[in-house]
């Protein structure tokens, strides 16, 4: 078990400074990568009346171990590692000025909180490239501010169901209900769409010594996500086929059903599917069949290919298919659970999952960063903060004397 959080190695951004004004899960999810990455990430908190405790209100979500308000709820923990938090009452101008003294010190201001509300905090871009003129300012929206939706307030749900998202299983199975997928799927994919615009924005800084003003729109990035395969036959212009990619939306596209289980199968070549159906006993479909005798055919006809692979699944056990198709190199997959994960043997093996100690709430399972760097590994360094942990310790850092940190907090 680790217990320290002075671990030795410097990420690719070791160096870079952000001044984090994110919160729940798309910008804090985008920060803690840039933290994994080596990345000094400062996270500016605020007292609330509407959580009674202040701060992230990701902090109060679920339960502690303790059973304290701690502000370490389980999904706080997971995704605000390698920060250092610092409380600050942004509607004092003590605190406004301090926060200022800070951004000059920093390479990257990040938030993900409504624009209009950045202005009247006096935090607008133009307020921040004037205390620091080379600054990376990235903020996460809901919707592009040029469109008629800017401004808006969004949610993971509000994207899903405004993206098109939301109607995706209606396309697989004709129940005409729109339904949520059941993960924040917006959040997270517009969050590394965020983490990638900053690493994107300092690498042109380190060329040109320019900053830039660079906004994140989840509705924008969520609806190039889903069209990047689904826009298929609408890519032409007249089209050459429907919008939807045929094979993902494919009713019989799903974990196929074994002598006692479940197990995902897709053979690809040609060489795959016939030596997938000879091993189902049925050698000759690929010789008899037109439709599915080229990658083009199956495309085509793969609705039809897909119902048929049940037909055959069904004959062996879960452990026999596994084996088979191995040794016959077709692709395969056992279909884990939620629970399953942690005892993955491929997770357990590159060491995905870390128990680490946390100093207030004890033992805890860690993600580490997914990504491997040779030169340059990320690491989590730190365990996520209590509210306002760091306050002195980085308002020192920047100069503040005792007294005037005392004065901050009064």
């Amino acid at each position: 078990m680790s217990t320290k959080n002075n671990a030795t190695p410097k990420g690719p951004l070791d160096g870079i400074r952000v001044i984090d004004l994110t919160s729940v899960v798309l910008g804090a999810y985008a920060t803690a990568m840039l933290g994994d990455m080596g990345a000094d990430v400062i996270k500016v908190e605020s007292p609330s009346p509407k959580n009674g405790q202040g701060g992230d209100i990701m902090r109060w979500a679920g339960d502690t171990p303790s059973g304290e308000a701690s502000g370490l709820g389980p999904m706080f923990l997971s995704i605000n590692r390698n920060k250092r938090s610092v409380l600050l009452d942004l509607k004092k101008h003590e605190a406004r000025e301090a926060l200022l003294k800070l951004i000059a010190t920093a390479d990257v201001f990040a938030a993900n909180v409504r624009y209009d509300g950045l202005k009247r905090l006096g935090l607008s871009y133009e307020d921040v490239k004037a205390i620091k003129p080379d600054i990376v300012y990235v903020i996460g929206t809901g919707y592009g501010e040029d469109g008629p939706y800017g401004g808006r307030p969004a949610y993971d749900d509000m994207i899903q169901a405004a993206s098109g998202i939301a109607s995706m299983m209606s396309e697989v199975d004709g129940d005409p209900r729109p339904r949520f997928f059941p993960t924040l799927i917006a959040d997270k994919t517009t969050g590394l769409f965020m983490t990638n615009a900053i690493v994107s924005a300092l690498f042109h800084r380190e060329r040109t010594g320019e900053g830039q003003f660079v906004e994140v729109p989840m509705m924008e990035s969520m609806v190039s996500f889903l069209l990047a395969e689904h826009l298929y036959g609408e890519v032409y212009d007249p089209p050459t086929g429907p919008i939807g990619y045929v094979r993902v939306t494919a009713p019989d596209r799903k974990p196929y059903k074994t002598a006692d289980g479940y197990i995902a199968i897709l053979p690809y070549s040609d060489k795959q599917w016939r030596d997938f159906f000879t091993l189902g006993g049925k050698p000759d479909l690929f010789e008899t069949d037109e439709r599915f005798a080229t990658y083009e055919n199956r495309t085509r006809n793969i609705r039809d290919l897909y119902a048929m692979v049940e037909d055959v699944s069904v004959l062996k056990t879960t452990e026999e298919w596994q084996k088979l198709l191995f040794e016959n190199d077709i692709p395969h997959a056992r279909v884990n659970k939620l629970g399953d994960l942690r005892t993955d043997p491929h997770l357990e093996a590159v060491g995905l999952f870390e128990q680490r100690s946390h100093p207030h709430e004890g033992p805890y399972w860690s993600l580490n960063h997914p990504v491997k760097y040779e030169a340059s590994p990320a690491s989590v360094r730190r365990d996520a903060p209590l509210l306002g942990e760091h306050t002195e310790e980085v308002l020192k850092e920047a100069g503040f004397s005792d007294d005037a940190i005392a004065k901050l907090n009064a």
